[in-house]
């Protein structure tokens, strides 16, 4: 190989990703989140995050459905407050989880705690075994056993259940029930701790949760224009998801154009294939610990808000 004959061309002719605009800005102490977050470099995950706050407010101003989907660790690691403060701005249209979540979420109304030393307790056979989460879940359930019982639906007989609820101010399904907004849980059978009771109907929660699947379905056929979010959740919520678009496409909905994001620490397999790829429209991943990424995007939004 003779590298003499090696042809280079003037850096004025290259097209370039990055120039000396792009870098990031030096802060100030004790400066504005907005100071922070106008210095960003406007690259990658940054650009990611920028156009998932920019399709949120713009879905919100011209009334289209964004969707909160989000598994239980959102919850576990104390985003209820922010899930909450975002409801009752009016960037929530609809709240999905699966049983755990919703779990988490009872218990920390009712009793002020939640996630247990699973290993500790496990070895004892009193993994899940909590005397109030089972009876009091299971008698929510239990309700729409009277067929003249309201609500029908998982999420919202939860959030009927809390209206008495010590501690539920912070919960997210109580505040869904009051603000009336859709929140629906999809539960896996012999997933949940509360399966695990001879207080559970597996009737009723058959029913229950099926019913939220149709609840969802009927928000996802008017997703146009709109913003499907998944926090966290790798194969329950992906899955509903991608059957959901399906009901609403077979139904004769146009649901072609909107927005799909993926918030997680890792990008696993299933939500990247069945919430960002195969549903089509825009889609932004967004890689990071629920704990920062979460209250950052909601700081945005706030501040972008205007």
């Amino acid at each position: 190989m003779d590298f003499k004959k090696i042809k280079t061309y003037s850096a004025k002719k290259r097209k370039t990703k990055t120039d000396l605009s792009a870098l990031s800005k030096i802060g100030k102490r004790k400066e504005s989140f907005s100071g922070f977050y106008s210095r960003l470099p406007d690259f990658l995950a940054v650009k990611s995050l920028k156009a998932v706050v920019k399709v949120v407010i713009k879905a919100k101003k011209s009334g289209r459905p964004v969707i909160w989907g989000f598994g239980a660790h959102a919850i576990k690691v104390g985003l209820s407050p922010i899930i909450i403060d975002l409801m009752k701005k009016g960037f929530v249209s609809c709240i999905a989880t699966n049983g755990a979540g919703a779990i988490h979420d009872f218990e920390l109304a009712t009793i002020g705690t939640t996630s247990e030393d699973v290993a500790a307790n496990l070895e004892t056979g009193m993994f899940g075994m909590v005397e109030e989460t089972q009876r009091d879940m299971n008698e929510a359930i239990s309700e729409i056993s009277d067929r003249s019982y309201e609500p029908r639906g998982l999420g919202a007989l939860f959030g009927k259940k809390l209206m008495k609820a010590p501690h539920r101010a912070s919960s997210v399904f109580y505040n869904a029930f009051e603000l009336n907004i859709p929140a629906t849980v999809h539960v896996s059978i012999g997933c949940d701790t509360i399966h695990m009771s001879s207080k559970l109907d597996p009737r009723c929660l058959g029913e229950a949760s099926f019913n939220d699947f149709k609840l969802l379905c009927s928000i996802v056929s008017k997703l146009e224009g709109g913003v499907y979010l998944n926090i966290g959740s790798a194969v329950v919520l992906p899955e509903v998801f991608l059957k959901a678009l399906t009901v609403a496409r077979n139904l004769g909905n146009k649901v072609k154009n909107f927005t799909t994001v993926n918030m997680d620490m890792i990008q696993h397999y299933r939500p990247l294939q069945n919430v960002l790829s195969r549903p089509g429209g825009n889609n932004y991943s967004l890689t990071g610990h629920h704990e920062i990424m979460v209250p950052l995007l909601y700081q945005a939004i706030l501040e972008e808000d205007n």
